[in-house]
């Protein structure tokens, strides 16, 4: 699996450059998915990708020994299974199969016992008195998640069902602490949101932080957060077979440095960071354009480990077993000071700490009888700091033994994370700070978030609304963009209000 590095891939196109009517630069999700909505469109496109291999946050690599399949960025996907667009796709008839665990997450509280987000009912009767208010909450747009979730993936505009988008966000536009205190008033609900809320990476006393708890919670009890069978990089390397059967080609091991490297085309479309738009456009952009993306704010960073390991997590709760994802976070007040302390640049001791246990589910990660996990902890935007300890130490505490099952290790801190892939800017892997300004326009206020003041040029990262997540969403939109301004096409059809 996997596409070999420094291929450069043709398919039912001719190699003279002129042809080209459009090239993107990077091929994470979201750059896959824009230029597959581009071939869709009868457009001849080039993707342009610097490492030796494809797939941005979507990755997977032997990184500790030989056998073990380690994602490299993420491994659940609670948008993939349910983006609009990746549904249109039919990615399972180009290798992608999604695998399921019976709970999306397990969250751990300070006496080790697990919460686990799963099928409302059955998440709900773990939550005492505080059951029929997280019902209130959620149930309604349960029942009407089809019609939600296109909005909540697009960008903003004028909603498909106004009543409906407006009742959601007087919940999602408030902060989780307040959200949760104003609901409940037990331990486990308020602690389960939070711990699905920091994703974000945001102080969880801040405007709009209840909005991503609410969304992968939704989802959570909707769909699951899956994960791709054989790891993260089969979403990627189905997106590569689909576009290249659509005559599409991709070039690897390629840093684009300037845009005069690339050969002439009618639209550049630039799954990177703002400040790599920046830079690689140059004076293509007017100054204070570019100024205003190198004023766009990034999230802290992530300290990671991957393990290969004798044996399953040895979790005191066994319900920790029964979710890919494990939230090691404690109560809200425990989440939300640890948040608090990455922000305010301190490594919290414990700092929030999220486990993944993929080969629980998907054994093609592992040799027989071994299996692979991860964890990051959240730290501050460029620590140097070995986290290895702390994040060690606190999953032993609700999995003792766990350090003896220890095969091999490999970390990677925020500088590290930047190297790999220069979107991480600081080790963020959200794509950009989430704030309530930073979550409706990003990364600049601008009517077409994807467009820049250069006809030609767009961005199509998660820098771009939707934000963070393996949906593609962002990719989509900009091509979107890209075909009404540059072609005069509509855009495929997605199942998400146009």
């Amino acid at each position: 699996m996997g596409w070999p590095g420094g291929l450069y891939l043709a398919y039912g196109m001719s190699d003279d450059p002129r042809e080209l009517d459009a090239i993107v630069i990077g091929s994470g999700p979201n750059g896959l998915a824009a230029a597959v909505a581009l071939a869709r469109a009868g457009l001849a496109v080039h993707v342009v990708e610097a490492r030796d291999e494809l797939g941005g946050g979507t990755r997977t690599s032997e990184l500790t020994i030989p056998g073990f399949l380690h994602d490299v960025c993420s491994t659940a996907h609670p948008t993939g299974a349910v983006s609009p667009w990746f549904r249109t796709l039919e990615l399972e008839a180009h290798g992608l199969e999604w695998v399921r665990s019976p709970a999306a997450v397990a969250h751990v509280l300070p006496d080790g016992r697990a919460i686990t987000l799963e099928a409302l009912e059955a998440t709900i009767a773990q939550l005492g008195d505080d059951g029929d208010a997280y019902r209130d909450l959620m149930a309604p747009y349960l029942d009407r998640f089809d019609e939600l979730l296109p909005m909540l993936l697009a960008p903003l505009r004028v909603p498909r069902h106004p009543w409906l988008f407006a009742k959601f966000g007087m919940d999602a536009m408030r902060s989780l602490t307040g959200l949760a205190r104003a609901r409940f008033t037990g331990e486990a609900a308020p602690a389960l949101l939070a711990g699905i809320a920091a994703h974000t990476l945001v102080p969880l006393d801040q405007l709009a932080t209840a909005s991503v708890g609410l969304v992968l919670a939704l989802i959570g009890h909707a769909h699951g957060w899956p994960l791709a069978r054989g790891g993260s990089r089969a979403i990627s390397d189905a997106l590569a077979r689909l576009f290249t059967s659509l005559g599409g080609t991709i070039e690897l091991g390629h840093e684009v440095r300037s845009l005069a490297e690339l050969p002439p085309a009618r639209a550049y479309l630039f799954d990177t960071s703002p400040r790599q738009l920046a830079a690689i456009a140059g004076d293509r952009l007017p100054a204070r354009y570019r100024a205003r993306l190198l004023a766009f704010r990034h999230a802290p960073g992530v300290f990671k480990i991957d393990w290969a390991l004798h044996g399953p997590v040895p979790w005191r709760d066994p319900r920790c077993a029964r979710a890919a994802t494990v939230h090691l976070s404690g109560t809200l007040d425990d989440v939300a000071a640890a948040e608090a302390a990455t922000f305010a640049g301190r490594v919290a001791d414990p700092p929030f700490t999220l486990v993944v246990q993929p080969s629980l589910f998907d054994p093609t990660r592992a040799p027989a009888g071994k299996h692979v996990a991860w964890a990051y902890g959240h730290v501050p935007a460029g620590s140097t700091a070995d986290a290895t300890a702390r994040i060690e130490a606190h999953i032993e505490r609700f999995a003792p033994g766990f350090r003896d099952l220890v095969i091999a290790r490999a970390t990677l801190g925020p500088e590290d994370l930047e190297a790999y892939n220069a979107n991480y800017v600081g080790g963020d892997i959200t794509g950009g700070l989430g704030d309530l300004t930073q979550l409706l326009f990003r990364p600049v206020v601008r009517a077409d978030p994807y467009a820049t003041p250069a006809r030609e040029l767009y961005l199509c990262s998660a820098s771009t609304p939707p934000g963070a997540g393996v949906h593609g969403m962002c990719g989509y939109w900009a091509a979107a963009s890209v075909l009404r301004r540059v072609f005069g096409k509509p855009p495929p059809h997605c199942g998400a209000p146009r």
